[in-house]
């Protein structure tokens, strides 16, 4: 497994766990039977972390469909380098870091971080295209 690889898979398994936070202050705000039968995804059914945490994994699963998709193609392409090996570790790290830096409402810091991972996933795909 490519450097690339491991971390694109490290990745789609925490994108995977960001929901579980959420779910759990849903069922503390609403009890587990409500929670689990209501289908008002819009309604306010969290606490303002819950939903701040509700938003950062969607906007996780979104930057997601970019970077998984270029590791891909890098990885069939067989063009990993130092750099894209690197972007796929800041990446992870970005995006961890943007996870908890949004639920816990930080604006300045949620945006820096937002940056970080999409610079990364750029590279990678500036990489791909032999631009750098």
């Amino acid at each position: 497994m490519t450097t690339e690889l491991y971390w694109l898979s490290l990745t789609m398994l925490m994108t995977a766990l960001f929901w579980v936070p959420y779910i759990l202050n849903r069922i503390k705000v609403m009890g587990m039977i409500p929670a689990m039968s209501e289908m008002d995804v819009d309604g306010n059914h969290h606490d303002s972390w819950g939903a701040r945490c509700q938003a950062a994994h969607k906007n996780a699963v979104e930057n997601l469909a970019i970077f998984a998709p270029a590791v891909l193609v890098l990885h069939v392409l067989g063009g990993g380098t130092a750099i894209t090996a690197s972007a796929a570790m800041i990446y992870f790290f970005a995006r961890l870091a943007h996870y908890f830096i949004y639920t816990f409402g930080v604006p300045f810091l949620r945006t820096i971080s937002f940056a970080i991972g999409w610079f990364a996933t750029v590279a990678i795909i500036l990489t791909i295209l032999g631009w750098i």
